[in-house]
Formats: C-alpha cells, sequence, structure tokens
C-alpha cells in the first residue's frame, strides 16, 4: 500500500505540472545536437517545408530521433552506447565480477572495491550487483517516445528480461521506467533465484526554467536459494545429473530446473524501496528569444537555486530455512536446534526518512556546471524488531564544488560531509577528482582522492538479529584511497591504493573480529585495444593487485581479460563483432560464504585454482536490433568420462561455477 500511495503521488503531481504547460499548437524551435546517438537515424540536414498542394509532406523529423541521459547529481549529458563488441553492456554481472553458480546468485568484485560510503549501512552487500540504485537512475531527454526491450535465454532455463521507455509528454517534462526480471533455476540443489527491479522516473522544468522537479522510484526484490556448496567435490567429474550431487543446505528439496518454481524455502529474500522527491527553485537572471510573433523561448542564467529534497527508504533483510539441518547449523554457527530438522530464521528491517535542505550558488552566470553546493541533512531511522521499535537519528552537513569549464578542458569534483550528531556521529567522507584533457594524441588525466571514516555496517552491531554471540564494539573504520588514471587513444594507465584502518569483517561464517592493523593494499591497471588489421582487433584488460598476505582481504593478484574479435560493418547496416573471450585470474585463497550472515568471509585452507574462462560470442546489430549468441565456460570440456563438459572452475571452496553454458539474447530499440 505504501509503494501504491507513493506512486499515484509521484504521478498526480507530474501530471498537474503537466497540465499547466500550455499548449497552443507554436511550433517549438529545434536545436542540433553536437554528436548524435549511434544507432538511431540521424537528423535530417533540412526541415520539411510547407505543402500548398492539397497532399500532406512527409515530416522527416518524425522518424528521427534526439536522446540524451544524465546520472542524478551529475553534470555531464551522455548518450546511448549502441556499440556490440563487450557483453558487459547486456548482462548483469560485469566481467570483474565472480557469481557463486548462476545469473542471481551472490557475487562478488574481483578487483577489490573498498565500501567508500559513510553514515548508516546495514551491511548486506553480496547481492548489490543485482540492485536498482537511486545514484545509477538515467534521466532522460528525448524528441520522440523511445523504448527498449531485451530478452535473454541460457542453458539451464535461465531467463532475463529488460524493458525500458522514455518520453517527453511536454518538451520540459519527461517520465519513464526500468524493470528488469532476473530468474534461474540453477544447475544444481537449492541454487534457484527469481529477481525483480524496478525504477520510475520523472523531471520536470517549469516554463520559465527556473523551478525543477525530480521524482524516482526504485523498487528490487532479491530472492535466491542458499545451497551452501556442493558436500562432495569429487563427484563433480562422474555425475553428469547435478541435481543429483548432494549440497549442505536444502539437499532434500526435490525442485528441479523449472523456471515457473520460484519457492525460496532456504535462502535469503533482500527487499527494498527507495523513493526520492526533489525540488528546486533558481534565482537569477531572465532573458527570452522570440522565435516568432506568437513564440517566445524563456532562458534563465541562475545565480541561486535554492533545493529541498525528500528522500524515503525501506530496507527488509530475511533468511529462512524451513527444513534446516540441525548438524549444519552447529557445525558452521554453533546453534543447537531442538530437533534434527528444525526452522530457522532471522529477520532485520529499517525505515529511513530523510530531509535535505541545499544552496547552491553559480558563480558564473553562462556555466551550470561550476557551482558552490552547501547543505544540510535530517535522517530518521527506524528499525523494526519484535518488541517494538528502536529509533535512530542522524544530522550531517555537506557541500561540493564543482567546475566543468565551458572549454572542457577541466572537471573538478570536491566534496565532504561531516555527521554532526546521532547514530553515526563524527563519520566523516572528504573527496576529490581533477580531470585535465590536454589534446587528442594524448588524452585525458586524472586523479582522485577519497577518505572515509565511518562507523561498521550495523550487521557488526551487537543488536542485529544476524550478529550471532558477537559482544564487541568496534571502532570506526578509516579508508583512504587515492590513484590516477590516464586515458588517450594508444592506452589507458592507471595506479590505485587503498589504505584501511580498523577493518570490520566475519572471520569466519558467523564469528566477527577488526583488523588492528593497515591494511595496503595496491592496484595497477591498464587498458588497450590492439587493431591487428582492417578487421580483426584484440582488446586486453589487466589488474594487478598486491595486499600484506596475513590481512583478512583475499584478492588474485593478476587479472586480466582479452577479446580477439572480428569486427566491422557489413551490407551497410550489419554492425558484427564475433570472436573469442578469456577470462583468468591467478590462484589465491578466495573467500568463502557464509549463507545465514550473506557475507563472503576469509579462509586460509582452499587455494582456487581455475582454468581461463574461455567463451565463443556472436554479437551482431542491425539498425536498432541487437542480438548475440554465446558458448561460455568451453573451458570445462572433459574426456575423463567421456566428451562432456564437467571440469568446473570454483568462485569459492566448494561452489562449482557452472559447465558450458549456451546464451542467447535479442534487444530491440523502439522509436514510437
Amino acid at each position: 500500500m505504501k509503494i501504491f500511495l507513493v506512486l499515484v503521488f509521484s504521478i498526480l503531481s507530474l501530471s498537474a505540472i503537466a497540465q499547466i504547460i500550455p499548449d497552443d499548437g507554436n511550433p517549438r524551435p529545434r536545436r542540433r545536437p553536437a554528436t548524435g546517438t549511434p544507432g538511431m537515424p540521424p537528423l535530417p540536414e533540412a526541415t520539411t517545408r510547407r505543402d500548398t498542394s492539397g497532399f500532406k509532406q512527409r515530416d522527416d523529423l518524425a522518424d528521427s530521433i534526439t536522446i540524451s541521459y544524465y546520472y542524478l547529481d551529475s553534470t555531464r549529458r551522455s548518450t546511448i552506447d549502441s556499440s556490440v563488441n563487450d557483453f558487459d553492456k547486456y548482462f548483469s554481472i560485469p566481467s570483474t565480477y565472480q557469481h557463486l553458480g548462476n545469473n542471481g546468485a551472490a557475487a562478488f568484485p574481483l578487483i577489490y572495491k573498498p565500501f567508500l560510503k559513510a553514515g548508516w549501512d546495514a551491511g548486506f552487500h553480496a547481492y548489490d550487483v543485482y540492485r536498482f540504485t537511486l545514484e545509477e537512475t538515467k534521466l532522460y531527454r528525448t524528441t520522440r517516445p523511445f523504448s527498449m526491450l531485451a530478452y535473454q535465454l541460457a542453458s539451464g532455463k535461465e531467463q532475463m528480461i529488460k524493458i525500458m521507455h522514455t518520453q517527453n509528454p511536454k518538451p520540459n517534462l519527461n517520465l519513464g521506467l526500468d524493470l528488469r526480471i532476473i530468474n534461474a533455476p540453477g544447475l544444481f540443489t537449492n541454487q534457484n533465484t527469481n529477481h525483480a527491479n524496478y525504477r520510475i522516473f520523472g523531471n520536470y522544468q517549469g516554463k520559465r526554467k527556473r523551478y525543477n522537479l525530480t521524482s524516482i522510484m526504485v523498487g528490487n526484490n532479491i530472492r535466491a536459494s542458499q545451497n551452501g556448496g556442493v558436500k562432495n567435490d569429487s563427484l563433480l567429474a562422474t555425475r553428469k545429473d547435478r541435481f543429483s550431487i548432494p549440497v549442505n543446505t536444502g539437499d532434500s528439496i526435490e525442485l528441479r530446473s523449472n523456471p515457473f518454481i520460484t519457492t525460496i524455502i532456504t535462502g535469503i529474500t533482500y527487499q527494498d524501496f527507495n523513493f526520492l522527491f526533489r525540488q528546486s527553485y533558481d534565482l537569477g537572471k531572465r532573458d527570452s528569444i522570440a522565435v516568432n510573433d506568437s513564440t517566445t523561448d524563456f532562458l534563465f542564467y541562475p545565480k541561486l537555486r535554492l533545493q529541498h529534497t525528500l528522500t524515503l527508504s525501506d530496507y527488509s533483510y530475511r533468511y529462512n530455512d524451513r527444513i534446516a539441518d540441525s548438524a549444519y547449523y552447529n557445525k558452521f554457527y554453533d546453534l543447537t536446534l531442538k530437533d534434527r530438522v528444525d526452522t530457522i530464521k532471522a529477520v532485520e528491517s529499517w525505515q529511513i526518512l530523510q530531509n535535505d535542505f541545499s544552496l547552491i550558488q553559480f558563480p558564473d552566470t553562462k556555466n551550470t556546471a561550476q557551482f558552490f553546493l552547501a547543505g544540510i541533512t535530517h535522517q530518521q531511522i527506524t528499525r523494526n524488531i519484535q518488541r517494538g521499535k528502536d529509533n535512530f537519528y542522524n544530522i550531517f552537513l555537506h557541500g561540493e564544488y564543482r567546475n566543468r569549464t565551458r572549454n572542457r578542458l577541466w572537471d573538478v569534483l570536491l566534496k565532504g560531509e561531516f555527521y554532526l550528531n546521532g547514530f553515526n556521529g563524527g563519520d566523516y567522507l572528504a573527496q576529490g577528482n581533477i580531470s585535465r584533457y590536454l589534446n587528442k594524441r594524448l588524452g585525458n588525466i586524472s586523479i582522485f582522492f577519497t577518505n572515509v571514516n565511518r562507523t561498521p555496517s550495523f550487521i557488526f552491531d551487537r543488536r542485529s538479529y544476524f550478529n550471532i554471540e558477537n559482544t564487541g564494539d568496534f571502532k570506526k573504520e578509516n579508508i583512504t584511497s587515492f590513484g590516477a588514471t590516464a586515458t588517450n587513444p594508444l592506452v589507458t594507465l592507471g595506479v590505485r591504493n587503498h589504505l584501511i584502518t580498523n577493518y570490520a569483517y566475519f572471520r569466519d561464517f558467523h564469528h566477527t573480529a577488526q583488523y588492528a592493523k593497515i591494511i595496503n593494499l595496491l592496484q595497477l591497471f591498464a587498458s588497450k585495444k590492439i587493431r591487428i588489421n582492417k578487421r580483426w582487433n584484440y582488446y586486453a584488460d589487466a589488474t594487478i593487485q598486491q595486499t600484506d598476505a596475513a590481512a583478512p582481504i583475499r584478492v588474485p593478484l593478476l587479472f586480466t581479460r582479452n577479446r580477439l574479435a572480428y569486427e566491422g560493418v557489413f551490407f551497410k547496416n550489419l554492425n558484427l563483432s564475433t570472436g573469442l573471450e578469456v577470462r583468468y585470474y591467478t590462484p589465491y585463497k578466495a573467500n568463502n560464504y557464509s549463507p545465514l550472515m550473506g557475507q563472503f568471509v576469509p579462509q586460509d585452507t582452499v587455494t582456487i585454482s581455475n582454468r581461463p574462462d574461455v567463451s565463443a560470442f556472436l554479437h551482431f546489430r542491425i539498425k536498432s536490433f541487437t542480438g548475440y549468441v554465446r558458448m561460455e565456460n568451453l573451458n570445462t570440456v572433459s574426456f575423463a568420462n567421456g566428451f562432456q563438459f564437467t571440469a568446473n572452475n570454483y568462485a569459492a571452496p566448494h561452489y562449482p561455477t557452472p559447465g558450458m553454458l549456451l546464451r542467447i539474447g535479442i534487444q530491440w530499440w523502439f522509436v514510437n
């Protein structure tokens, strides 16, 4: 009901605003963009002339589209990428991540990423890669209604559906939605996942360009079974039927690879809902351009912006095992169950109401990409528990300076947050990014620095229902990250260094700990496209990372992804990329996974030593239609018991990745 009321409120607010926009039938001025949208028909060179012969003359603009987008709190506008050479744009999990066996399963980055967020955090991040967020919302501007439909099917009856639509009913009003559904029954017992994500957004600017309104609603329903890994790894080589291999939790479940069975008997359900409603009003200099005798295009140059942002968030984290094996929970969690087969349930839910008031000042009248921002935010945090509710609050100040110069040579971001009082009092964030474009040959150079002082996530708090028999109070974590990147037509090179103090982590399946020493993690990375000849291209990406062997952070020394592709445009409209893709990372003691806690935990007994992941791919685009066919995990071929794909790699101890997969997908753009 809460989601329904917020949805109605958002639609009514934007619809009411749309009603006051005049629609006098006069033509609005068109401006040709500096760059077109890849994959879309370009704007014609000349507009249509009036035809007085009695016949209706075709309007070439009716089949054209200009579409661009920007992210919330970003000043940079981008166009849609229609290239077909990188599968990361079509799959839910980036190639730099490793999942635990199928699309929708818990996943972690192979290239380490620190959690650089001050303030409240629940602590559940194993499924973050599948979540829609407010920060990643694309706010569009389009001259025609634009839609995208995508469908993907893989072996094991794995499916993924994506829908996107956006349109401008009026020149200054944009509405849109995103929807994604992931359903993967899995190849092993109790491995099914079923995720649903949605995003509804709208953006309005007043006729005189002084008032702005942005409304975003995001929801995520993450549902994943947890099998705890296989009990006997040696059975992988002898049993072709993967459902016959015993697993640690939910082993008695008789579900098979049926995509219509979405029951979670042993597993997690993570749900979240976020609603943002932002209004702003500008003070500054007015101007206008008379298009003709009856039409005026209003201009406005802001000097000061008054901005209010209301954010409402709900989070629910649930683990449920209706057929809990008492021996398993006693061994890994020190829990004694009443019966041999019992029920275990852990639930944590939160509501956060946040009000932010900000002032934004623009020093350069004609450059809104340069501004100073100062604001104050109040958070009301409510935790629902069996005996009632726990109430917390936060008050924090934040400031920001941005300057993307009009000549686009410099791009500067300085940002800070400080928590004055409340549950996270004393937390802070300091961030700086400076980028300089040199020239076409030398490209762009950027440097960054971030320092975060943060209270460990609430799952480390002794009051958390997911914190079993841990009573220690932890100090604040401090994370410092800095580095530089050079990007030019020849190569991309970069370095990142992370310094972490008081690192909070799970040292096993349920015991928490805090590492007292400083963790120093260094990363060097490079990316290059090598043109072999007119049609053959080689794409190479590599990252080297090194940290203290005693530190509780586990990373492979080398991660590399390589693609050899035959590419080009054929028959005028066929954009083709086909070849081989190889991903490899060096052996290392990969983290284990704690199903109940939903956490990746360090271990020192098993070294994961995998073959390179090998895939053959065929990607193509014909105008606005994109298709792809992939044969993944060809490296799992084995001749030990006949020809079969049973030489599985491992994501974590006792978590094998799939054998050979056939993946087929389509994506279609529509200009309505």
